[in-house]
């Protein structure tokens, strides 16, 4: 095992690696019924969706700790389901097939341009500020969907307002878990997010218990105690989503427009996650101090493989795209160098399964703490945001805005790199975007202005 993980060459030890594996797990396992409670609102099977994300992220952690050797683990994006929910299937009208069709392909792509070395290349197709606006962008979309998954925040007079009535039950437990999980991850106290979700749960059954939480389900309001501890009733649900995403493909092509929209929601997916998993992997990479002089590190291409092996495997069995988890970090700092801390995490994913009655019993608003607090995490990279230069402010703000209150990811990419384009012909730098910017440019004015005719 020593020679295997190379975990004396790496300075660590076998406790230390497992330990680290632990934590890691600790940190990111909230992703299990956050996971569940996105993608079962674009008409998955939540059974389904539970085990394929257990299984992908599984899957993914597995083949990085074995082939490429890194203590990072990996399960289905926040931003990259939300984008799947909110925007394919809500905002764009598009069957959950259709979408896992955009999954499976873009997997399948991501692993030509890994094993190729082509993706490691692709960092400085968009600009760094464009990027860091586009990771607060997410983040502050993921927040939003907390605020209004929980009812904190609904439809009013001014579009959206803050709920009038927030001593109504599962709205004031929201409020008291974003408090709870937002001292926790202040305090960095070790699955933060985890505990968040648990105690505003267990908060959630005293208030059924006593009467103030009532049971509706007509108005979505469900019991929150669990039907059982154990149950492999999950493998059911698979049957609903397995192979989905082959009669979203055969839809796809169903009509010219169909494969118009088809490419590029398969596109916004594809560079969504290619900036999102390069910078968690630069990241957490240089925290590890795997990084040489010349920004390079160890086993990246197997890497980048591992998750678009990943990614189109998690479509197969019905869940959106998988990428490297900015948690990962939380078990390099607990000493994990090595593959050994990407298997214990693995081994922890597929021993979750089981325990789906429980999971499956977590209220949305025991979920959305997560989802503000990860929000929050995302924006912290905008502290190297540029505000004093135009080329940054203003595609930045562009960027951000639209995907918020578009509520639509693919816009706020699609007019952050429009106006980077727009300030750079402004400022006479027309050339300094790159080929690929342009590009993507033409691509996004097609679909603005000549695509609406077609």
């Amino acid at each position: 095992m020593d020679k295997f993980f190379k975990i004396t060459e790496r300075g660590s030890t076998v406790r230390t690696e497992i330990l680290a594996g632990i934590t890691t797990f600790i940190t990111m396992a909230y992703i299990l019924p956050v996971n569940m409670g996105i993608l079962s609102q674009a008409g998955l099977n939540e059974g389904g969706v539970f085990l394929a994300t257990a299984l992908s992220a599984c899957i993914g952690t597995m083949l990085m700790g074995l082939w490429a050797g890194m203590p990072f683990a990996q399960a289905p994006g926040m931003g990259l389901n939300a984008f799947f929910t909110y925007t394919v299937v809500f905002a764009m009208g598009f069957s959950p097939s259709f979408a896992l069709a955009a999954v499976l392909v873009e997997g399948c792509i991501f692993l030509v341009l890994s094993l190729t070395g082509i993706r490691s290349k692709l960092l400085t197709a968009i600009p760094k500020q464009l990027r860091l606006a586009i990771s607060a962008g997410i983040g502050l979309f993921i927040m939003f969907i907390g605020f209004q998954n929980s009812g904190i925040i609904v439809g009013g007079a001014t579009l959206v307002e803050v709920n009038p009535n927030l001593t109504q039950a599962g709205v004031f437990l929201a409020l008291v878990g974003i408090a709870i999980t937002v001292i926790l991850w202040m305090k960095k106290v070790k699955g933060a997010l985890l505990i968040g979700i648990f105690l505003t749960w267990f908060l959630g059954m005293a208030a059924q218990g006593i009467g103030w939480y009532q049971v509706n389900p007509e108005a979505g309001a469900y019991s929150l105690f669990p039907s059982a501890l154990i149950s492999f009733t999950s493998f059911s649900g698979l049957a609903e989503t397995f192979g989905l995403c082959f009669s979203g493909l055969r839809d796809a092509f169903a009509s010219g427009k169909n494969i118009t929209q088809f490419i590029m929601v398969t596109l916004t997916f594809l560079y969504v996650d290619i900036f999102d998993t390069l910078g968690t992997f630069a990241g957490v990479a240089t925290k590890a101090k795997m990084i040489d002089e010349n920004g390079n590190f160890p086993g990246v291409n197997q890497a980048f493989a591992s998750d678009a092996v990943a990614t189109t495997v998690g479509a197969i069995l019905g869940t959106s795209t998988v990428t490297t988890f900015v948690e990962s970090a939380s078990g390099v700092e607990e000493g994990g160098r090595t593959g050994l801390t990407a298997v214990t995490t693995a081994i922890l994913f597929l021993l979750a399964v089981p325990f789906f009655p429980v999971i499956g019993a977590i209220p949305s608003f025991a979920t959305a703490p997560a989802l503000v607090v990860v929000g929050i995490m995302m924006c912290e990279p905008m502290e190297e945001f540029e505000w004093s230069k135009v080329e940054a402010l203003v595609p930045g703000v562009f960027a951000i805005i639209f995907m918020v209150v578009g509520y639509s990811i693919s816009a706020g990419i699609m007019f952050g790199i429009l106006f980077y384009l727009l300030v750079r012909v402004v400022q006479g730098k027309a050339k300094e975007p790159g080929i690929v910017m342009w590009v993507l440019g033409a691509l996004f004015l097609f679909k603005l202005f000549i695509f609406p005719l077609l």
